[in-house]
Order: C-alpha cells, then structure tokens, then sequence
C-alpha cells in the first residue's frame, strides 16, 4: 500500500477546531489509527504518524496567516509541517508554500491535504536545516517538544531570520521553548483533546524569532 493509500485508508476529512476554513485527513479514532499506523510504518522504517493531527501550534498558525494580511507574491516555509495545515493556509492566502518534513509520510499527507484543498504546496524531500534561506516566511508550530529537536532546528531558524526571513514560531507551553530572543506577536486559544494533551485547552503564543 503507498503512503497516499494508507492515509486515505486511515483517517478521515474533518476541520481542526481554530481553523474550519480548511478540511484535512485526520485521526478521528486516535488510538486504532495508532496502532494501525505503527504496524504499517514499523514495516517502512517510518516514524509515528504525526502527520495525522492538527497540532495546537499549527492550527494557531494557519488562523493567524488566514485573519492576515494577502501574502501574495510571498515564499513560504511550513517548517515541520506535520499535515501541512499552516502551509496550506499560507498558500490559500497567495504564497508560493514549501512544507519541511524529514518523515516521508508527512509529506504524503501535505500533498493529499493540499489537493483536498485546491491549493498547491512544494514538498522537498529531507532535512532542510542547513540550507541556506530562499523563504520570506518560515512558519514553526510546535517544534520545541524535546530537547534535540530544539537544540539542532533553533540555531538554524536564528540564522534565517539573520538573512532576512521573519520566523513565526507558535508554541503552546512546550519545556524547550527558548527564554529568549522572541518578540510575541499573538496568543490563541486552541480547543485539544485530552487523548493528545493533557488539559482541554491550549493557549498558544506566536512570537517573532530573533537572529
């Protein structure tokens, strides 16, 4: 079964909470696609499906790009993208959109979600930390969950917003959330279940990284 297939198979379209606008294959039974989804990517050498959630970060993001201002003529970095949903808002407001994933069936799911959505999305394959910046936006939702993640992405997400990208970084309490060198810029309040997080609610705050 491909990628495509399997996401198909395994969840169904619904709309995150903070963001109706746009419709995505989701996790709706959150335990069997777990499961399911472990079986079939431990067979591929795959990660656990992350992709099959809308992320309190990611869904503060796409609410924020779609209340914005048009980012017509804007290139546009979905950075750990997950389901692509801050992507595909971007790119539903105008922008030239590339979704960041070092897992394959990420990516998938980004293609599947933008197509169900009318919008189209890059999807460069591998690790793009290091590359040097071709983005004016770069969109981080919930990237500072464990403490490697956050200590080999940061530095580099600094250095693009040194060569001019502004970095919008959405977190919603995560423990590796840098102290310092971010200039908030909004807060929201992001309905979760308790199946993924440990309280109802989320508020996540976007802030500007500093270089």
């Amino acid at each position: 079964m491909s990628a495509e297939a399997f996401i198909a198979a395994h969840t169904a379209i619904a709309r995150a909470p903070l963001v109706p606008e746009v419709a995505l294959h989701l996790a709706t039974e959150i335990t069997p696609i777990w499961r399911a989804s472990e079986e079939f990517l431990a067979r591929h050498g795959i990660e656990p499906p992350f992709w099959a959630f809308a992320w309190p970060g990611s869904q503060a993001l796409a609410r924020d790009v779609l209340d914005g201002p048009a980012l017509a003529g804007r290139r546009v970095l979905d950075f750990a993208a997950g389901c692509g949903l801050a992507g595909i808002a971007a790119a539903m407001r105008g922008a030239a959109v590339e979704c960041a994933e070092v897992d394959p069936m990420a990516l998938a799911a980004c293609r599947l979600n933008a197509a169900l959505n009318g919008v189209a999305l890059g999807t460069p394959e591998g690790d793009l930390v290091g590359s040097p910046n071709r983005w004016d936006l770069i969109l981080a939702g919930d990237v500072c969950y464990a403490a490697p993640m956050a200590a080999h992405i940061l530095p580099w997400l600094r250095a693009m917003a040194a060569a001019g990208a502004e970095v919008r970084l959405a977190d919603p309490g995560r423990a590796y959330l840098p102290r310092e060198g971010l200039a908030p810029l909004s807060t929201h309040r992001v309905p979760t279940s308790l199946e993924l997080e440990d309280r109802a609610e989320r508020v996540v705050t976007i802030a500007r990284l500093l270089p």
